[in-house]
């Protein structure tokens, strides 16, 4: 039986509605030299920067023992000097950040490469590491916290990209920091690092 004229244009009708509400990306890169320095010490050592971000959303990056952290958007103090998200293993990240962009292109969640190190092979002139896409939420106003969803290993996974935009999406917009737990998803490979995550126990 043939699908009836109404009934195709009742479906793509419904095809374009949902196109039209479908999350978007959007990319910034993060230079850590135009970043504002907020707190620098000689202890681990450790350093926290503001950077410029999407629009007027603000990247605020850590690192300390030569292992990084970063949120997003209007974070609490109480938040940005006690919380840190990282891998247990030596890390870097990546400097690219893909925003997911919901209704009226407001940013939600982020997504950014991690590169773990192996502890095996760490070392001054071979040190293999693992990729991880680490999905966080960005902070707003009335909830200023921001804090990992997920985890989707890059190298084990073969649509990484289209994964971890899934999680981003399903996940972070009804996920709370310091009660949800963030999830890997996907296969998950021995170079991908195990997390590692200090936050307050409440935001200001």
């Amino acid at each position: 039986m043939c699908p009836t004229p109404m009934f195709l244009a009742i479906a793509l009708a419904a095809s374009m509605i949902s196109m039209a509400h479908a999350n978007e990306s959007a990319y910034t890169e993060r230079n850590l030299d135009a970043c504002e320095t907020l707190a620098k010490t000689d202890e681990g050592p450790s350093v926290t920067l503001k950077c410029a971000g999407y629009a007027d959303l603000a990247v605020y990056f850590k690192e300390s023992d030569l292992r990084q952290s970063q949120t997003y958007g209007p974070i609490s103090k109480v938040w940005l000097d006690e919380a840190f998200e990282s891998f247990g293993p030596f890390n870097h990240t990546g400097a690219t950040i893909e925003w997911r962009l919901g209704e009226a292109g407001k940013p939600f969640a982020t997504i950014v490469r991690w590169f773990p190190s192996d502890p095996e092979t760490t070392s001054d002139t071979d040190t293999r590491y693992g990729e991880v896409l680490v999905v966080s939420t960005v902070a707003t106003a009335e909830n200023p916290e921001s804090c990992v969803v997920g985890y989707v290993d890059a190298l084990e996974n073969k649509d990484a990209n289209t994964l971890a935009r899934k999680v981003a999406d399903e996940e972070a917009p009804g996920f709370i920091c310091g009660k949800s737990e963030p999830q890997w998803h996907g296969a998950r490979g021995k170079l991908a690092g195990e997390p590692m995550r200090y936050l307050p126990e409440k935001a200001e």
